[in-house]
This record gives structure tokens, C-alpha cells and sequence, in this order.
């Protein structure tokens, strides 16, 4: 960040007004939808006065405000392209390997078979490790509120998920090793 010490003699009036000028050059960028990179593009603005001799300039004010708004512009452009780079290269190779944002019919397949295994699991600990289970897990519901709607205690709600866990877990062990 430039310093906020008034200007040296030894500063060129482009710096000066600059310094003057910051939180004016600030509230532009934001004002023009910069938002959080204001700050960046008013440090950008600094370090390019700063670094060259542009020559005397007849409005340095005005020169400021474009050149903010110029490094502004080039910085929404330079995202843009990026992005549609992205998107353009993604396209391209998603087609290469076989991707696609959708899975695939074996996939599905597979999922619906590995939900109901876990459901067939979860039936067989019994009606209520799987009541808690699927309040606790799969409706979000805390589990002092299970217990209460279960009329249990928090100890036994946490017991039964303790079973449901031990038991998903051995499963999945299984699975991984087929």
C-alpha cells in the first residue's frame, strides 16, 4: 500500500494526486462492481504511476480514473476468458474420457443395489436402531429429539447408532474386499 505520508517534493504530481485521490479512486472501483478487488486495482493503479514516466499529464485525475478503469475492465475480461476457457476445455475432454455430468445406467444401478443392501442391514438390527438411524442421519433430526419422539433415552438412542454404525461399517469392509 502506497504510504499516506503528504507528498515529498521529490514526487511527481501523478503520485501526488494519487495519494490525494485514493479513497476517491477506492470508492469508484466499488462503485463500478469491483467489490473485494478494489483494493487490489487501487494498489495496481499505484505501482504502475509509480513505475513509469508517462510524461507530464494535463489531467492526472482523470488519468487515474481511466487507468483504474482500464485494469478494472482487464481484470473482468481476463476472468471471463479464463472461465470460458475452463468450461471449453472441460467440454472437450469430457467427450475424450467418456465423462459425463450424468452417471451411468451401471452406476445407478449399482447405487439402487448398495442403498438397498444398507436398508436390508438397517431392517435387520431391528425396527428401532433402524427408526433412530434414519431420524438421526437421514432426516437430520438431533438425537435428544429422537429420544424424544421415540419416548428412549439419549443413552439408548446413542447405543443403537453405535450398532447401526458397527454394522455399516463391517458391511462396507466386506464390500471392499468383494
Amino acid at each position: 500500500m502506497p504510504p499516506s505520508a503528504p507528498p515529498s517534493p521529490s514526487r511527481s504530481g501523478l503520485e501526488a494526486t494519487f495519494l490525494e485521490n485514493r479513497d476517491k479512486l477506492l470508492h469508484f472501483l466499488r462503485a463500478r462492481g469491483a467489490g473485494d478487488a478494489a483494493e487490489d486495482l487501487v494498489q495496481e493503479v499505484w505501482l504502475k504511476i509509480s513505475r513509469s514516466t508517462p510524461g507530464p499529464v494535463a489531467a492526472p485525475l482523470s488519468y487515474l480514473f481511466r487507468t483504474a478503469d482500464l485494469l478494472m475492465i482487464d481484470r473482468f475480461r481476463s476472468a471471463r476468458q479464463s472461465g470460458t476457457r475452463e468450461r471449453d476445455w472441460t467440454q472437450a475432454h469430457a467427450d475424450e474420457a467418456g465423462a459425463s455430468p450424468e452417471p451411468s445406467a451401471e452406476r445407478r444401478l449399482s447405487a439402487a443395489q448398495e442403498a438397498g443392501h444398507v436398508l436390508s442391514l438397517l431392517e435387520s438390527l431391528g425396527p428401532r436402531v433402524s427408526a433412530i438411524f434414519r431420524r438421526h442421519r437421514i432426516d437430520g433430526m438431533a438425537q435428544k429429539q429422537v429420544a424424544a419422539e421415540l419416548g428412549i433415552s439419549l443413552s439408548t438412542v446413542e447405543s443403537d447408532l453405535r450398532v447401526a454404525y458397527r454394522a455399516l461399517a463391517q458391511w462396507k469392509e466386506r464390500s471392499d474386499e468383494a
